[in-house]
């Protein structure tokens, strides 16, 4: 399958390769972990509707396998009601629509580590499959869509589809010994946690994206 999607991604008609993290990068789950959350009465009504804020509520409560637990019933069973990060999807045509080639090369477990036995990974192919649509046409297709189980395979997934640019919301992911020279990361950063420990391109919206490469597609 992977040579197959080299044979594609180096046919003439792509000018770029473009490749995305999923999961907190085109996926956002801040609303999505509050409600559950909320329904299960674990966080108090006021509490800030990030994700990043139930988890350390339910971490300073010494709650650490519910929050364990949380993440398989989001990531699992919850996962059609996330929804994307403003400006994601329509990114995702507009470069289609400007010829670039994309894949998608995430990193998470088959099954969560608590709870019952979702399949996370298909579980998100549901998600990409509904969401990341024009009309009946796949924005990324399925077989340009990899989810590893580990991030040393993930980075090494990153290298054999050798994107010009990749997009994730991870630090550590882009700093990895493993990571292609040939490929330039983008990190996204929508709450400004990573200023201090990133010096290369820092976005922290779609929109931004979105400028970023449309001034790349001008030149």
């Amino acid at each position: 399958m992977l040579t197959k999607y080299l044979l594609h991604m180096d046919t003439p008609q792509f000018s770029m390769r473009i490749g995305f993290d999923f999961d907190n990068t085109i996926v956002s789950y801040d609303e999505l972990f509050y409600k559950v959350a909320v329904e299960q009465s674990l966080v108090p009504t006021d509490l800030p509707k990030s994700k990043l804020a139930v988890r350390d509520y339910l971490r300073k409560g010494d709650n650490e396998d519910v929050w364990t637990e949380m993440q398989g019933h989001v990531y699992g069973t919850r996962m059609g009601e996330a929804v994307a990060y403003p400006g994601a999807i329509d990114f995702i045509k507009l470069a289609r629509n400007s010829g670039a080639a994309m894949v998608i090369v995430s990193h998470k477990t088959k099954h969560p580590f608590k709870g019952p036995k979702y399949d996370l990974h298909e579980a998100a192919r549901g998600w990409i499959e509904n969401f990341l649509v024009d009309g009946v046409k796949n924005l990324i297709e399925p077989d340009h869509v990899f989810f590893e189980v580990t991030k040393e395979d993930k980075v090494s997934r990153i290298a054999q589809c050798r994107c010009d640019f990749f997009i994730d919301d991870l630090p550590e992911i882009l700093l990895m010994s493993g990571f292609p020279q040939e490929t330039a990361p983008i990190l996204f950063d929508p709450e400004n946690n990573h200023g201090k420990e990133w010096v290369g391109t820092r976005l922290d919206s779609w929109q931004g994206i979105k400028k970023f490469f449309e001034m790349k597609w001008k030149t």
